[in-house]
């Protein structure tokens, strides 16, 4: 019941009460007046020839119980009623404190784990470790040169991506090739197939205990056979992502199959962006 509903019963019972007492008075002043004592039989007392005027003005008297709508039961059931919202606004406030401590803490440290120290050889016969990602934004990805179309069609997306985002921020992207298939893959073999993609392709490989080592650190599955024949004929399957990792080599996102190199380029500048605040303006 709301506040104004309590005023309204309470002015009600108050003029309730006022009519009460003038009937009371009324009718003890007509039966003081007019009326003669009663006789006392033992312990029942016999009404006077009044009996009819009083029964008439209690008539007229309003029940207690009747008075107003804000009985003992509603008054429990407001007071219930506010325990309860009470409660309720107390606990979703609560909620709603967790759900942006959550959002906080996924930001700062729910990345997942991915990547990790490894040592490659490109496909200029030189060394490459993590550390070489560092200074800047690397997209890479996992595949093989005997891909029929899946992989040439990733790294053409990849060529696009950075393509674009460099008109923007400038030469600050390395997009790395990491072979999933050492067996048939040689250095001479990567560099080869690099040539139909952007310029500033890294190609890597390494022998298998090696392969299956960074691929277990970027979380990527493959199916090569572990001491393949390179003359052999087998299938090759793997995981089909484009990794963005930062300046720093902490992962950023994996950009699957589905999504397209403009939806790859706007969620890029955004993190960008982003980081860049977190960097005091840093350019990279």
């Amino acid at each position: 019941m709301t506040r104004p509903g309590l005023l309204q019963n309470a002015k009600r019972f108050t003029s309730i009460q006022t009519q009460s007492r003038a009937l009371q008075s009324s009718a003890q002043r007509l039966i003081y007046r007019r009326a003669r004592p009663a006789v006392t039989h033992g312990n029942q007392v016999q009404p006077t020839a009044f009996g009819k005027v009083t029964k008439r003005f209690a008539s007229q008297l309003p029940e207690r119980n009747s008075i107003g709508a804000f009985t003992p039961t509603a008054a429990a059931l407001f007071v219930v009623a506010g325990i309860g919202l009470a409660f309720y606004f107390r606990n979703e406030k609560t909620r709603l404190e967790e759900e942006r401590e959550k959002e906080r803490s996924a930001k700062s440290y729910g990345r997942p784990q991915v990547g990790g120290p490894f040592s490659l050889t490109t496909h200029g016969n030189k060394s490459f470790t993590q550390d070489d990602l560092l200074g800047k934004w690397s997209l890479v990805y996992f595949g093989f040169t005997n891909c029929p179309d899946i992989c040439p069609a990733e790294m053409d997306k990849m060529t696009e991506v950075i393509n674009s985002a460099q008109k923007y921020h400038g030469d600050i992207f390395l997009p790395v090739f990491i072979s999933v298939d050492p067996a048939r893959d040689s250095t001479s073999q990567i560099s080869q197939y690099l040539e139909d993609f952007h310029s500033q392709f890294v190609g890597l490989v390494g022998d298998y205990a090696t392969t299956k080592a960074v691929c277990k650190a970027y979380r990527v599955y493959f199916s090569t056979p572990p001491n393949a024949d390179p003359n052999g004929d087998y299938l090759v399957d793997h995981s089909i992502f484009i990794y963005l990792m930062d300046p720093e080599g902490k992962f950023v996102d994996a950009f699957g199959q589905v999504v397209t190199s403009a939806d790859a380029q706007a969620k890029i500048n955004g993190y960008i962006e982003e980081w860049r605040k977190d960097h005091g303006g840093s350019r990279l």
